[in-house]
């Protein structure tokens, strides 16, 4: 269980040099100032390792919990959804005539407690992605997100009947009292039954999609989690 402890003010050295000063926060996460004695990302490299859940057998190396595409590090654990969008998968959607279009997400803890909303995330919506939304909703053309972190950058960038170029954090909370605006499907992995996820996907599909979609899933012992199974939600 989380503990309450006040550990604001505390110290913890750590590996390699690191100091870590606790600042504010809890029950489970806490934000602090990370001092390292060289490059960040160099230190991080040689002794910080990815959030490991208890299904892998054994420590994978940290290219395996990267997207195929991603450049730019900053997330907490793997944007999960785009893990099969493959080089090779991208240039054949591309000969279909599926645009494809980028943003930046530094996603964050994907597994709060049951009840627990979403924690804020910081992404950046560019131009080129921006404007490529707002001319196939425009046009009629569905937009697809990937992942449920998508969503939310998206949502957070509509503003006026079109996506704004957006950087910066969001805490925005989609559900199906919401709505969503932008988005007309979802590629996206399975999530728990107590997970803040499914009210977004309850958003995105109604009620009988989504139980026919988990019925199947469990029915053919589909795997969750980041190295799990995907599925694409396309409502009528």
């Amino acid at each position: 269980m989380p503990s309450a402890r006040d550990r604001a003010g505390a110290e913890l050295r750590l590996t390699g040099g690191g100091v870590l000063r606790v600042e504010s926060g809890g029950p489970r996460l806490w934000t602090g100032s990370l001092h390292t004695p060289g490059p960040l990302a160099a230190w991080l490299a040689e002794h910080g390792g990815p959030i490991r859940y208890a299904y892998t057998a054994a420590p994978w190396p940290l290219s395996a919990y990267r997207t195929p595409y991603a450049d730019t590090p900053g997330s907490v654990e793997m944007p999960s959804a785009g893990r099969a969008l493959t080089r090779r998968l991208r240039r054949a959607l591309t000969a279909r005539g599926v645009q494809v279009a980028c943003l930046v997400l530094h996603t964050g803890v994907s597994s709060p407690e049951a009840g627990e909303a979403p924690f804020a995330e910081w992404f950046e919506v560019p131009e080129c992605t921006a404007s490529a939304v707002t001319a196939a909703r425009r046009e009629g053309r569905r937009v697809i997100a990937v992942g449920t972190t998508v969503v939310r950058a998206l949502e957070s960038a509509a503003r006026g009947g079109a996506v704004r170029p957006t950087a910066g954090w969001t805490e925005l909370i989609v559900t199906p009292a919401r709505g969503v605006s932008v988005i007309d499907g979802l590629l996206t992995g399975w999530h728990e039954p107590a997970a803040s996820h499914l009210q977004l996907l309850a958003a995105v599909a109604d009620t009988e999609l989504l139980d026919a979609s988990y019925a199947e899933a469990l029915r053919a012992g589909y795997r969750w989690h980041e190295f799990g199974d995907l599925h694409l939600i396309l409502p009528r």
